[in-house]
């Protein structure tokens, strides 16, 4: 079996991020691979990797880093499949600010997909969203993934409701 999503993190310290996007994957039951690549430290494997992810089956491609957060973007540059950015707030960023944008800002062309800072699930849900489009056994356990989410707040308008106050209408 091959991957259709690759998870890729700038190194291990974005793991604790990154597996999120792993565990939403597997919940989906849609094979995945992740690994470590260096935009910066591994230049020459990231352009191999990207070259050749759909030649492997790959699909949709989640990138993860943190600081100066080119990974995304380099992988967008030699890549033939969408890529999802997820910033990720490190020891050596601003907060985060410097991810985000060096992710987001990128030029015409060379688009990447760019969720929210830390935001590895979401960039899972989307990519399953991708993949379902042509995939309805998936599609169906979006569909699913999705009521539940919604059962959720119905559950917890239900909570609120018993919750008293003196001017509570």
């Amino acid at each position: 079996m091959n991957p259709q999503v690759s998870i890729i993190m700038g190194s291990l310290s974005d793991m604790p991020v990154m597996e999120e996007a792993a565990r939403f994957l597997e919940q989906m039951e849609i094979p995945f691979e992740i690994n470590a690549l260096s935009a910066h430290r591994t230049p020459d494997k990231v352009a191999d990797f990207a070259r050749n992810a759909s030649k492997r089956g790959v699909r949709v491609i989640i990138a993860g880093a943190g600081g100066a957060a080119h990974l995304p973007g380099v992988i967008a540059a030699y890549a033939d499949v969408p890529v999802i950015g997820v910033p990720v707030k490190s020891s050596n960023s601003l907060a985060g600010l410097d991810s985000i944008l060096s992710i987001l800002q990128m030029p015409s062309g060379i688009p990447v997909a760019t969720m929210a800072l830390d935001g590895a699930r979401n960039a899972a849900i989307f990519a399953a969203g991708i993949l379902a489009l042509g995939n309805e056994e998936l599609a169906g356990r979006m569909k699913s993934f999705r009521s539940s989410l919604t059962r959720k707040v119905e559950e917890a308008n239900e909570s609120i409701k018993k919750i008293q106050y003196r001017f509570k209408i």
